[in-house]
């Protein structure tokens, strides 16, 4: 009889830890720092930087446009009279201003 009882306590002690491990990998499975949770931060944080980058990389090709127009090597008057006239606050005769 003593011997059934210790083979049965074994028995609940290997399922007890059994049990314990697989809850622990599963739960550090979906939120753990690799897992699944943590992953679909990532995926989303990514397309968000992505997005991000995206609209800086347009903003650079806008103002090297507008650098290359104000060059030596390639000048629009348009833009340079438009520049001038913002910086010096000046007005053609033929322009009019409203506020």
């Amino acid at each position: 009889m003593q011997r059934s009882k210790r083979r049965t306590l074994g028995i609940w002690a290997y399922f007890a830890i059994a049990f314990l491990l697989g809850t622990y990998f599963t739960f550090a499975a979906v939120q753990g720092d690799y897992g699944v949770v943590r992953r679909a931060e990532i995926i989303s944080e990514s397309k968000m930087l992505q997005r991000e980058l995206a609209m800086v990389e347009a903003e650079v090709a806008r103002m090297e446009n507008l650098t290359r127009r104000l060059s030596d090597d390639y000048l629009d008057l348009d833009l340079l009279d438009e520049q001038a006239r913002d910086v010096l606050g000046l007005l053609r005769s033929d322009e009019i201003v409203i506020r």
